[in-house]
């Protein structure tokens, strides 16, 4: 099951990131995400979470995160978490 939690507003391709708006939900180190657009289409685990620079484990709604991924997104990806069951 996916529930969608935000947009990609930025990708810094040099250090591979996604500046990710969280409009719609919150996120934590851990939890496996989908990001979609057209062509993007990548799924992975959450290892590293940055709000302001700061390392943080939790974001809540409201919060502009960076998110290390493994490969390019593009602005206005959508963001889903995937929850088991």
């Amino acid at each position: 099951m996916e529930e969608k939690i935000g947009i990609v507003t930025d990708y810094l391709n040099r250090i591979g990131v996604a500046v990710i708006r969280l409009s719609e939900g919150d996120v934590r180190v851990g939890d496996g995400i989908r990001i979609t657009g057209k062509p993007t289409e990548l799924v992975q685990a959450i290892k590293s979470l940055q709000v302001e620079h700061q390392a943080v484990t939790h974001a809540a709604r409201g919060a502009e995160v960076a998110v290390k991924v493994r490969g390019p997104v593009r602005r206005r990806d959508q963001v889903y978490r995937i929850r088991d069951g």
